[in-house]
């Protein structure tokens, strides 16, 4: 498998699945606190107690499971929710894409490594995602926002009050032995009262990126002393929220609680359960209990059925819980329409009423559209009837069904229906209106998500809702629960909400499975795509899908398949294909190819690739930072945002970038320093896009990283061409008949079958 990342500032953007699984130590980026060294027992320096047998685990986590089961989990929830305004985040909000620094440059540092289903607690880190929906059900007890968002400043300070901010965190930051570098992350994490924070709580720095709990423990004990104890409540509770954290950037939105108390007990906390308790009484960890499946055979209605308990970070449990509620909500409000009005059915101009299509007169209804998908190709008929008839419908297919969603999204729009499309890249929305018949209505109704969410595209009710009666969102497994609580959120009762997109790709690089778990739970009509995608490379990733990996015939050399013996050899094979091979035999320019490969690091990550291609193809001295003019690049904005372009020039103001989605933007010195080449990208920089040749490379070290998800994704990126610069031997195949992909732990089809 790859080596892990040396740089965690520039891995946000990054898969969990891609993140490599073993550690080789402190993580660059912003310093963590070095501080004197924490003994193993969490600075204390006492012996370690001895290890509980399995049946002492067991049952202590089953005496805290129920105490939780007596306090009654479901009781701990937000107050009542605000006005809708309030809820919808903007880009200045943190959110898992945007840091309280920046998103793509919070750090992460690699912890233990992950199980193959990644289910353990406390794997790789970053920093994660912002507020989400409350819920509405039992508010008996409002929960104590963390003491972090708590102490952020509401105002900006000004350069004079920003300056003896950082001077005081600085000052704190020294006495604990931890590096200066790190006031500034502070002060964005905790606002002006930082310096207080961390003399009241050193643990706290737990929270800051790339800070890890040896280096917190070694803090504690440079302010403390003999005072930094392991069994300090300060402490397990910075743990319980950094565990949580790390699994939630490994796409977990929850976690066992048995798996949290033996990561507590794997960090010398004393009595783990207890510790577990007192932190859930601080609120920003959620309990929640959910009802498992009876053993085959029983059959005794009176029988209790078994129950596990989980814990979950107050935003994520939020998230989960808020999409259920907005599932539901459209579900419930949507009304067909009444063919008697159709005749006077809306403009389509968006300026008509606020709310959904149900709530609009006119609305057409069962006839009108039942034209309308017999006016489309047969291939999206299904999915305009689904749509007809559902205010939530599901679509699932590859490449070649996008067509179908750009059928809906005219047919929908012809009807005067004030129709929108959502793609999750730029070039998926320039794809998406070049399927629109010529002249249709639809132009112009197509942008991203972040358009849609933060833009000024749509118009928006006084509620804060789009004023929209139908929403069409590719790309909809790229969701991760916060964001898609977001969407919803910002759809209006009564509207039509259609989610498409390809079931078998890569996940969200945030947590949960939303678009999955939808599916698993059937609470609304599915339509999959009898589209199948074309040619040799259409069949070779329809194969993999199915878990088979088989040979196909590629006559004009669609599908190549190049072997190398090492990590090194597959870096040659690859550049020589990307410069040289694919130009000359395809008449692809290599601006016009990408070499895709599982990780960052190691003899054949994105940093060797890049290296070797740039020595290749542009040549020069890194004027700016390590770029120069000409330099293909990806920008990450935002976790799960990439934006590839390609270097203009530099001065004083920063690097100019021209994006390939069009625009231009500048870069300061500190974004900069984020930046990657963008010659060599990771399958989950470039989920979302096509390029017409792509260059898959798999080295020896990644054969742990694969999976079919994973392959799939890589593999489905190419248009025309796709070589593949295979040095994984047998773990590619096995990947793609054992390994699906990387389990996830959510709760949102639990939440969804309480609804």
């Amino acid at each position: 498998m790859t080596t892990p990342e040396e740089n965690p500032a520039e891995s946000q953007a990054e898969s969990r699945a891609e993140r490599p699984a073993e550690p080789t130590g402190t993580p660059e980026g912003p310093a963590a606190p070095q501080g004197p060294a924490a003994a193993p027992d969490g600075g204390a320096g006492r012996p370690a107690d001895p290890p509980l047998t399995g049946e002492q685990r067991a049952a202590a986590v089953a005496a805290l499971a129920k105490a939780i089961g007596a306090i009654n989990a479901n009781d701990i929830v937000a107050p009542p929710r605000p006005p809708r305004e309030v809820d919808l985040a903007t880009p200045d909000e943190p959110s898992e894409r945007s840091e309280p620094s920046d998103a793509a440059e919070g750090a992460a540092a690699v912890e233990e490594p992950a199980s193959e289903g990644g289910e353990a607690v406390g794997t790789a880190a970053d920093a994660s995602s912002g507020p989400a929906e409350p819920s509405e059900r039992r508010v008996e007890r409002p929960v104590r926002r963390p003491a972090a968002a708590a102490a952020r400043a509401e105002v900006p300070l000004d350069d004079a009050q920003r300056r003896a901010a950082l001077a005081a965190v600085g000052e704190v930051l020294a006495a604990g032995g931890a590096p200066a570098e790190l006031a500034a992350e502070a002060l964005g994490v905790f606002g002006e009262g930082a310096a207080e924070q961390l003399g009241e709580d050193p643990w706290a720095v737990l929270s800051l990126p790339g800070v890890r709990p040896e280096h917190a423990d070694g803090f504690a004990k440079g302010l403390l002393g003999p005072a930094a104890r392991p069994d300090d409540p300060r402490r397990a509770q910075a743990l319980v929220g950094w565990l949580l954290e790390q699994a939630a950037l490994h796409g977990h939105s929850a976690q066992e609680l048995g798996e949290v108390a033996d990561a507590l007990r794997a960090r010398h906390v004393p009595d783990p359960e207890g510790a577990l308790q007192a932190v859930l009484e601080d609120g920003r960890v959620m309990p929640f209990q959910e009802e498992l499946p009876l053993p085959p055979g029983s059959h005794d209605e009176d029988e209790e059925p078994p129950v596990r308990t989980m814990l979950a970070l107050e935003r994520l449990a939020l998230a989960e819980e808020s999409l259920g509620e907005g599932l539901v909500r459209l579900l419930s409000t949507f009304s067909p329409g009444d063919d008697g009005e159709a005749g006077d059915g809306g403009s389509g101009d968006g300026e008509t009423g606020d709310g959904g299509s149900g709530d609009r007169e006119g609305a057409p209804g069962p006839g009108a559209w039942a034209a309308a998908a017999a006016a489309v190709p047969r291939a999206a008929q299904e999915l305009v009837r689904a749509a007809a008839g559902a205010g939530l419908v599901l679509h699932t297919g590859g490449e070649a069904a996008r067509a179908e969603p750009a059928a809906l999204l005219h047919a929908a729009a012809g009807l005067g229906l004030r129709a929108w499309a959502a793609t999750w890249t730029g070039q998926g929305r320039d794809a998406l209106a070049a399927l629109l018949p010529a002249g249709s209505p639809a132009a112009g109704r197509i942008g991203t998500l972040a358009d849609l969410l933060y833009g000024a595209d749509v118009p928006r009710a006084v509620d804060g809702t789009l004023e929209l009666d139908v929403l069409v969102v590719l790309d909809a497994p790229l969701l991760d629960v916060e964001t898609a609580a977001t969407l919803l959120e910002a759809v209006p009762d009564g509207a039509r909400l259609v989610l498409s997109g390809d079931p078998e790709g890569l996940w969200s690089a945030g947590p949960g499975r939303f678009f999955a778990d939808l599916r698993a739970a059937r609470a609304c009509p599915a339509v999959a795509s009898r589209t199948p995608d074309p040619g040799p490379i259409g069949e070779l990733v329809s194969g993999v899908g199915v878990g088979e990996l088989l040979p196909v015939d590629a006559p004009d050399k669609e599908v190549v398949i190049l072997t190398a013996q090492d990590g090194g050899e597959a870096v040659h094979r690859a550049v020589q294909l990307l410069t040289d091979s694919i130009p000359r035999a395809l008449s692809v320019p290599p601006e016009q190819t990408v070499l895709l490969t599982p990780g960052h690091a190691g003899p054949a990550g994105t940093r060797a690739l890049n290296a070797a291609a740039k020595a290749r193809l542009n040549p020069g001295p890194g004027r700016f930072g390590g770029f120069d003019p000409g330099d293909r690049v990806v920008h990450s904005p935002a976790l799960g945002v990439n934006l590839p372009g390609r270097v203009l020039d530099g001065d004083a103001s920063g690097l100019h970038v021209e994006l390939a989605d069009g625009g231009r933007i500048t870069l300061s010195p500190a974004q900069a320093r984020k930046l990657r080449h963008g010659w060599a990208v990771t399958a989950h920089q470039a989920v979302g896009r096509r390029w017409p040749a792509v260059v898959v490379v798999l080295p020896p070290e990644a054969a742990g990283q694969l999976t079919r998800q994973w392959v799939y994704a890589a593999f489905g990126r190419a248009e025309r061409h796709l070589s593949v610069v295979h040095a994984a031997g047998p773990a590619l195949a096995q990947a793609v008949a054992e390994r699906p992909a990387t389990a996830r732990t959510t709760r949102l089809r639990s939440v969804l079958s309480t609804q």
